[in-house]
């Protein structure tokens, strides 16, 4: 049965990783200098879930999923940030709509018109293979990001889910405020 809550996907995740990754984990939580900061104490001697209640409880769910994102890609779990990535994108499209879309298809347009900061996503799009560099440097030449993001839409987001969770956690990174936005306003 999937995860209903963020938090509940924090801890799956967690909960999947070898002890050595997870280590890693909390040694990178640890090591984080941006605030709000983890102490020690919080970590030292905690399993899996009580992190999690840690991770949302210091950074809110949504902040929890985007650490939990970059402490992963600094572990190397590529793999493990996908699967939550996939998950999260799962559970911010509501369910009961329906078509029971992917965030980014519901919020098409509004990205498409929004989504300002092209450049950082195009090049983490290519980074993880989602864009091949042919079509990375045709949508670079584009004049507008709403052109982009139409040429982005027309052609690696149809490939399916794998690519939209990535593009999910790109946007994540890159349009915080606008994904926080479009969750709550729309």
């Amino acid at each position: 049965m999937p995860p209903k809550t963020k938090k509940a996907a924090l801890a799956d995740m967690l909960e999947n990783l070898s002890k050595c990754d997870f280590d890693k984990f909390c040694s990178r939580l640890l090591d984080r200098r941006e605030e709000p900061r983890v102490r020690r104490r919080q970590v030292e001697g905690k399993n899996f879930l009580q992190i999690a209640d840690v991770l949302v409880s210091t950074f809110t769910e949504a902040g929890a999923v985007k650490v939990a994102v970059e402490l992963l890609e600094c572990a190397n779990c590529g793999q493990e940030v996908e699967e939550l990535v996939e998950v999260i994108a799962g559970l911010d499209s509501k369910p009961g709509t329906s078509d029971n879309k992917h965030f980014v298809d519901k919020h098409r347009i509004q990205l498409i018109e929004r989504v300002s900061h092209m450049e950082p996503i195009l090049d983490r799009l290519l980074e993880k293979g989602v864009l091949q560099e042919e079509a990375y440097n045709k949508i670079r030449a584009l004049p507008t990001s709403q052109q982009k993001m139409r040429e982005l839409y027309s052609g690696c987001l149809k490939a399916g889910a794998a690519s939209k969770a990535i593009f999910y956690d790109i946007l994540l990174k890159f349009e915080e405020f606008l994904i926080d936005d479009l969750k709550t306003n729309h």
